[in-house]
């Protein structure tokens, strides 16, 4: 059987080939940017939505958790926000809208919740649990430390080596 393929239909098929990667890095770099739009402030004054990033930017997303209210993109950090933007566009100071949130979800929702008696563990809590493992670890390698100190063997322990090492170096 010969080859049915010419040479003349192999230089065509690596030219197609090439049309189509030009085409798509022009697609790519040259038309998808122009299709593109540049993102809208949902606020229409400028002012509040600076205020709405600073205040969201302090206040825990109730769904990530690791993450800023500002950050996320779960539905109810939108919802979130929306609240927040409606509670400057009503007028209220950022300290009156961080109470509102901490009344509605607690201090967990900030990201630095005051000093006081229900957040005494969450503040010292970690730096406690370090101490109590650097302590535990202390104790531990001490006592280990008594168990393994040098004991000088029995008559019977002595005798039972020497057996041993004698009888190790005949079988060489």
């Amino acid at each position: 059987m010969t080859n049915s393929t010419s040479p003349t239909k192999a230089r065509r098929g690596k030219g197609s080939q090439r049309f189509l990667v030009v085409w798509f890095l022009l697609a790519v770099f040259h038309v998808f940017p122009i299709m593109a739009k540049e993102a809208e402030s949902l606020a229409q004054d400028e002012a509040a939505e600076k205020r709405l990033v600073a205040i969201s930017s302090e206040l825990r997303c109730l769904v990530c958790q690791n993450e800023s209210l500002a950050g996320s993109n779960a539905e109810l950090a939108h919802d979130l926000r929306r609240e927040i933007r409606g509670l400057i566009q009503a007028g209220k100071s950022d300290g009156e809208i961080m109470d509102f949130m901490v009344s509605r979800y607690g201090d967990f929702v900030r990201y630095r919740p005051p000093l006081k008696g229900s957040t005494l563990l969450l503040w010292f809590g970690p730096g406690l649990l370090l101490v109590g493992g650097i302590g535990g670890l202390v104790v531990f390698l001490r006592r280990r430390a008594r168990l393994l100190a040098d004991t000088p063997l029995s008559e019977a322990e002595a005798r039972e080596a020497a057996r041993l090492l004698d009888n190790d170096g005949r079988k060489s």
